[in-house]
C-alpha cells in the first residue's frame, strides 16, 4: 500500500492524486486529504484504487448515513457532505466546459439541490436466490460487481418503499420460482406507489394470490412483465389509478406509465422546470420547440406560460402521453407534438419545421450534436436552454453553438438530480 496527497475529485467522484508522474484514481478518498490505498488495477499511465485509510481527512467528510455504503454500489459519495457534492460537481461541470470545448459562460447560476435522502422515486432493484445469504436477495448491485447487495433498507430510497425491502425479499422467496424474478422496477408518483415483477417463469396461481395480498397490505399497485417492454400489463388491483407527478408552479398533473421516462427527483425537477422557464421566458405569441420533450415535463410549462409549442420526441409511446398529457391540462390548443429522430436532424428537416422564437433541449447523455449543426448560422431562435444530463456532451455541443452558430454562452449551473452519486445535471443559457 502507498501514501497519496488527494488533489481534486473526478466526474466519477474518485479522488485524483498524481504519485511518481503517474495519476492515481481513489475511490473513497476526498480533497486536501493524505490517504493510503490499495491499486486494484495498473495501466501505464494510471492506476484505479481504494483508499484503506484517511490519515489527514477533509473538513467535508462525514460518516455516511446509509449501513450499506461502500457494498452496496448505489451511492459513491456518501463520505463527502452534500454542500461539497454540489461543489464537487459545479467544478466537474466548469472542468468539462473548458478542457473539451474552451468556454467559460459569462455567468455561473446558483446551483440547484434538494434533500439527501428519500429523494428516488424511480428504481431497478436487482432479485436473486442465493441460498448461501440466506435465499432472496432483493436491493441494489455490489459495488464492482454483479452480486445483490445483502440490505434491509434504502437510505435515497422514499422511506415506504424501503420499508419493503424486507417484505419483498419474504413475497420472492414464497413464490414458485424466485430464480426466476430477476429485478423488481419501482415508479412513485404523487399518490400511489407501482412495483413492475419481471418474472422469466409463468407464475403460479398461488404467486397470483400473494402478489394481491401484498399489494392489499402496502397500498401499491403490481405491474407484471413477462418479455419485452410490450409485455408489461397491470395486475392488481385491476382498477388501479394511473401514475402521476406534480409541477405546482404551473398548476400541472402529469400522468406516466411506471416503463415511461420520469426524472428520479422530483423535488429537484420541480426546481429545474422552474429554472428552465426562468431562463426561457415563453411569452404569449411565441413559438418554442422544445426538443426530446419526452412526456411533456417543459412543453407543459411552456405552454402554460402562454407560448405555443412545438414538442417533438422519438418515441411514439411518450408523444401520446404528452399530447395526453397537454389535453388532460387543459393545454391542448397550445401544444403539438411529433415523432422524430432528432439523432438525424438536417438543417433542411429543421427548416421544415417553420419558425421558433426560442428552443429548449433535453437530450439523453448522448447529447443533442445533430440538432445544434442544424441549426441556421444567421437568423434562427434567439434563446437556447440546454438541460443536460452529461457535462460531456453538453460542452461539445455548446463548441459548436458558440463557435459555429454565433451564440453567446450566457450562463450554466449544475442540479444535483442523484446526490451521494457522482451523476450530476446541468442546464445552460445561449442567446443570439
Amino acid at each position: 500500500m502507498s501514501l497519496a496527497n488527494i488533489e481534486s475529485l473526478d466526474h466519477e467522484g474518485r479522488g485524483v492524486a498524481h504519485v511518481d508522474g503517474k495519476a492515481i484514481f481513489i475511490a473513497g478518498a476526498l480533497p486536501g486529504e493524505i490517504v493510503e490505498y490499495a491499486s486494484y488495477r495498473r495501466k501505464r499511465s494510471y492506476e484505479k484504487a481504494h483508499a484503506v485509510s484517511v490519515l489527514r481527512p477533509s473538513s467535508q467528510r462525514v460518516a455516511p448515513p446509509c449501513p450499506h455504503f461502500g457494498t452496496c454500489g448505489g451511492c459513491s459519495m456518501q463520505h463527502l457532505n452534500l454542500p461539497g457534492q454540489t461543489a464537487a460537481k459545479q467544478r466537474v461541470l466548469e472542468d468539462a466546459l473548458w478542457h473539451i470545448a474552451r468556454l467559460k459562460p459569462e455567468q455561473l447560476f446558483p446551483p440547484i439541490a434538494g434533500t439527501g435522502a428519500a429523494y428516488r422515486s424511480r428504481a431497478r432493484l436487482s432479485v436473486r436466490h442465493v441460498d448461501s445469504k440466506g435465499g432472496a436477495l432483493v436491493g441494489f448491485r455490489e459495488k464492482h460487481s454483479s452480486y445483490v447487495a445483502v440490505m434491509d433498507s434504502c437510505l435515497v430510497l422514499p422511506a415506504h418503499v424501503s420499508a419493503l425491502i424486507p417484505r419483498l425479499k419474504s413475497l420472492v422467496e414464497a413464490m414458485s420460482r424466485p430464480d426466476r424474478m430477476p429485478q423488481i422496477e419501482v415508479a412513485v408518483g404523487a399518490a400511489q406507489t407501482a412495483l413492475l415483477l419481471r418474472h422469466l417463469e409463468p407464475l403460479s396461481v398461488e404467486d397470483h394470490d400473494q402478489l394481491r395480498r401484498f399489494a392489499d397490505a402496502h397500498g401499491v399497485i403490481w405491474y407484471l412483465q413477462s418479455k419485452g417492454l410490450d409485455s408489461v400489463v397491470l395486475f392488481h388491483p385491476p382498477d388501479a389509478p394511473p401514475l402521476s407527478y406534480e409541477l405546482p408552479d404551473f398548476g400541472l398533473q402529469m400522468q406516466f406509465h411506471p416503463t415511461e421516462f420520469t426524472q428520479v427527483n422530483q423535488g429537484v425537477n420541480r426546481m429545474l422546470v422552474r429554472r428552465a422557464m426562468a431562463l426561457l421566458k415563453p411569452r404569449a405569441g411565441e413559438r418554442i420547440a422544445d426538443l426530446f420533450c419526452g412526456l411533456g415535463n417543459f412543453t407543459l410549462p411552456i405552454a402554460r406560460m402562454g407560448a405555443r409549442v412545438l414538442g417533438i420526441e422519438g418515441s411514439p409511446e411518450l408523444v401520446k402521453r404528452a399530447d395526453e398529457n397537454a389535453a388532460a391540462n387543459g393545454l391542448a390548443a397550445q401544444c403539438e407534438f411529433a415523432v422524430a429522430n432528432l439523432f438525424e436532424m438536417t438543417g433542411e428537416s429543421f427548416s421544415g419545421l417553420g419558425a421558433f422564437d426560442k428552443v429548449l433541449i433535453d437530450p439523453p447523455r448522448e447529447g443533442a450534436i445533430a440538432v445544434v449543426k442544424a441549426l441556421p448560422e444567421w437568423g434562427g431562435p434567439r434563446r437556447i436552454v440546454y438541460v443536460s444530463c452529461s457535462p460531456a456532451t453538453l460542452a461539445r455541443d455548446a463548441a459548436v453553438l458558440v463557435h459555429e452558430k454565433g451564440y453567446r454562452f450566457i450562463g450554466a449551473g449544475m442540479a444535483n438530480m442523484f446526490p451521494h452519486t457522482s451523476h450530476l445535471e446541468s442546464i445552460a443559457l445561449f442567446e443570439k
